[in-house]
């Protein structure tokens, strides 16, 4: 991996910025001023920044019920993202949206999505018309533990294999599907049964950043090639809830703790870097400062915003072809 200085600080951007968007938003939620419902990203953030960190706005990708990091590494706007989860004006749906089916396909981002597998028949279509119109891009359908389970999954998995398109299924083992532990629900190992569907497939450590980037450069490049999908299974297992204010009972009692004292993307990446002296701590340390800022205007504005006028409520409801 050649990664310039930029290139590195620009990774460590984007999940210092998932961690501090995520951090305040589980805040704001604790406070009551998050309307309905969210699902945060903390733990994973080395996984959304090694996917997207090299894809253009042409490039799509499509998300989860768990999509803030997705969006962030994606690059939208953090000040409309936070303006469509308080579901105010100007936000990235018009407030229309909130968590749950965030978007924005001007940035290639084509949604948080609440049906769980849904992203991969999506990505599918994308992969679709980049062949069909001879385009150098790739989309990637993101899913978790419980979405692998799911028969949208398998029946995308296996158009993709069959008509060879450029598309990247990022598989975040986060360790639940909801409430219920994967160990318990799946019935083989995740990466053996993407292979069995005829694709390339590989298993990463899905808390180191470089792990997960070198496997979506190799995926792109396979693509590129005209060889079709690849699935890139990164284990990473997610420090808060299935959704905030989930008591998580079913998690063994230390086990947050253990993740974030030994399984943080963030230190990790920042011990890699600063032992090679790729980069200096003076240099993340100022970022972490400006990144703080950057999301404390952002919502604190969002807060203040007004609400979308009334009339708007019967706009966006149908569209013309």
């Amino acid at each position: 991996m050649n990664l310039d200085k930029q290139q590195l600080l620009q990774a460590y951007r984007i999940m210092r910025r998932i961690r501090e968007f995520e951090t305040r938003i589980s805040y704001e939620f604790a406070a009551g001023t998050v309307p309905g419902m969210t699902h945060l990203y903390i733990g994973q953030e080395a996984v959304a920044a090694g996917i997207c960190l090299t894809l253009s706005d042409e490039d799509y990708i499509a998300s989860t019920h768990r999509g803030h990091g997705h969006c962030i590494a994606k690059g939208c706007d953090i000040a409309g993202m936070a303006l469509e989860l308080f579901r105010k004006e100007g936000g990235l749906c018009k407030g229309k949206g909130g968590s749950m089916h965030i978007a924005d396909v001007s940035k290639g981002m084509l949604g948080a999505n609440a049906i769980v597998g849904g992203a991969s028949p999506l990505a599918c279509g994308a992969a679709l018309t980049a062949k069909t119109r001879g385009k150098n891009n790739v989309a990637v359908a993101f899913a978790g533990d419980g979405a692998t389970n799911q028969g949208t999954t398998f029946e995308a998995m296996n158009m993709a294999v069959v008509l060879k398109l450029p598309v990247i299924f990022a598989i975040e083992s986060n360790g639940y599907g909801e409430h219920t532990g994967s160990g318990y629900a799946q019935g083989n190992d995740l990466t053996e049964r993407s292979a069995a569907f005829g694709m390339a497939a590989v298993k990463v450590d899905g808390t180191d950043f470089f792990a997960v980037y070198q496997a979506m450069q190799e995926a792109i490049a396979r693509a590129n090639r005209g060889e079709g999908p690849t699935a890139i299974e990164c284990v990473a297992m997610r420090w808060h809830g299935h959704f905030e204010g989930d008591p998580q009972h079913y998690r063994p009692k230390d086990e947050v703790k253990r993740l974030r004292d030994t399984a943080d993307p963030l230190k990790i990446f920042r011990d890699k870097v600063l032992a090679k002296g790729d980069l200096v701590a003076a240099d993340l340390d100022q970022l972490d400062e400006e990144i703080l800022t950057e999301v404390t205007n952002a919502v604190d504005a969002a807060l203040e915003a007004p609400q979308p006028a009334p009339e708007e409520l019967l706009t966006d409801v149908y569209v013309s072809y």
